[in-house]
């Protein structure tokens, strides 16, 4: 297993995660930091965020308030006076051929996380959290090169832990934790790959570090360090030497490809920036920011283990995605049963969102109508098989911005909500196919598939294909 031949290889990492910030103006202009669906480009710009000479930055107060809020919660220690530096090199992708970023102090540092791999905690340090403008979007097509001003200034948030992963397992489940936390601190759209990136730096064996810049996703990051550990192995196996490089991620072909050659912090010339004024944060600062974390998923699971007594393993499902916890704890209020209700948020629901590729917050789905189609499956008018039909069906019209309502779904797709008599359909059924029940009778399992598929299609799915079976194996004994 690869994850076992990281450990033993001595395998390093270090993962830089950017987090894009909600605010609704960029980090230094006030330029909407909000895109609009099918928006053209260059159209939220101005000369502070094209880096137009003589122009000055103006700070924006709301991020450094998420900043406050973000180091509370990875207990770190805040910087009550911090400042901006100028990291200078040749940026394609921003004009001023500098960026304007944290470096000597930052805005806080010494934080910790906690991850759980197989039922055993691990602490990851966080070296250090600070603030710094997103650069312009780089737009390949053939042999042009275009760039769209539109990301540039935007605020990020950049998360830089010690090499405390062992493997790429432990990034994935650190990132994934990260997600979730910022769902709850509502910093979070639900699109992963567009809120957070992350660069991974991998060494083997306190070898050579080699720096895999801008994975989009979690899963990206988990196969970028598996490539990376392979790729470095084979060359340590063939005594070819680890150079010390800056590598991209190529999602679609799943390998990293050289950059250049990985530059050392003094090469970035670092500067203080003289047009932004020292950022100063007092105890009044921090406690009203303190006031406004609400309940963390640790902090949900506990209590909902005390109420509900549910095993850990499922209450960690619950809690991951806080508007699947709202659904669990609404449904639960709505008087269904909350073994029931837990099994289905983490079972065909999340399936199907999963399958999907959505979130249930995106969908704008009522809970109210995911309580009405378990109630209706709890007073037996649906089967389980007919229940998770009606939820695909109410995700994937709201997906495609149809009616997705319950009740509209039961009258579209003609799911009936009268119990069904099976007994009588089974007898109608196989007196209509004498001659296939027949053949079952001799043995031959096809002829049984058969006559259960014509039992659920005149039930519409409402009946229990296994029932439907055992039913039919016992006709007439």
């Amino acid at each position: 297993m690869i994850e076992e031949k990281m450990i033993l290889n001595g395998v390093k990492i270090g993962l830089e995660t950017h987090i894009s910030l909600p605010t609704k103006s960029k980090l230094f202009c006030s330029c909407s930091n909000i895109a609009k669906e099918n928006e053209g480009a260059n159209t939220r710009i101005c000369p502070v965020c094209l880096g137009h000479p003589g122009t000055k930055p103006s700070l924006n107060q709301k991020a450094i308030e998420l900043g406050i809020k973000l180091a509370i919660v990875f207990n770190c220690e805040l910087s009550k006076k911090s400042f901006f530096s100028r990291k200078t090199y040749f940026y394609p992708d921003l004009s001023k051929n500098f960026q304007i970023t944290q470096y000597e102090i930052p805005i806080c540092q010494n934080g910790n996380a906690t991850i759980k791999i197989d039922d055993k905690e691990k602490k990851i340090r966080i070296r250090r959290i600070h603030l710094e403008e997103d650069p312009a979007k780089i737009i390949y097509q053939k042999e042009s090169t275009f760039l769209d001003y539109n990301r540039s200034g935007s605020p990020l948030m950049e998360i830089v832990t010690e090499p405390d992963f062992s493997t790429s397992k432990e990034a994935r489940i650190y990132l994934q934790n990260i997600m979730s936390l910022l769902e709850y601190l509502d910093l979070s759209n639900g699109e992963e790959t567009n809120i957070m990136k992350s660069d991974a730096n991998i060494s083997l064996k306190n070898g050579t570090r080699v720096e895999v810049k801008n994975i989009g996703g979690v899963r990206e990051v988990e196969k970028a360090l598996k490539y990376e550990f392979l790729r470095q192995k084979n060359l340590i196996e063939k005594d070819v030497k680890i150079e010390r490089e800056t590598r991209g991620w190529v999602d679609k072909l799943g390998i990293s490809k050289s950059l250049r050659s990985k530059e050392f912090e003094e090469d970035y010339g670092y500067i203080f920036e003289p047009d932004l004024p020292y950022i100063c944060i007092d105890e009044k600062q921090i406690n009203a920011q303190k006031d406004k974390i609400p309940e963390l998923l640790e902090q949900k699971a506990k209590r909902i283990k005390k109420i509900y007594g549910l095993n850990e393993k499922t209450i960690e499902r619950i809690v991951r995605y806080k508007d699947l916890a709202d659904l669990f704890e609404y449904l639960c209020e709505k008087k269904i049963d909350a073994k029931l209700a837990s099994s289905w948020v983490v079972g065909p629901i999340l399936k199907t969102l999963n399958w999907n590729n959505t979130r249930f917050f995106l969908l704008k789905i009522d809970k109210e109508d995911i309580f009405m189609c378990l109630e209706d499956y709890t007073n037996k008018k649906h089967s389980d098989f007919v229940c998770e039909k009606i939820i695909q069906k109410m995700v994937e019209e709201a997906k495609n911005k149809r009616n997705f309502s319950y009740k509209h779904i039961i009258k579209k797709f003609g799911f009936s909500s009268s119990k069904i008599d099976v007994d009588e359909i089974i007898k109608k059924i196989l007196n209509e196919n004498k001659a296939v029940y027949e053949e079952y009778l001799t043995g031959k399992q096809k002829a049984l598939d058969f006559l259960v598929g014509q039992v659920m299609r005149e039930t519409k799915g409402a009946a229990k294909p296994q029932e439907v079976k055992d039913k039919i194996s016992n006709y007439n004994k």
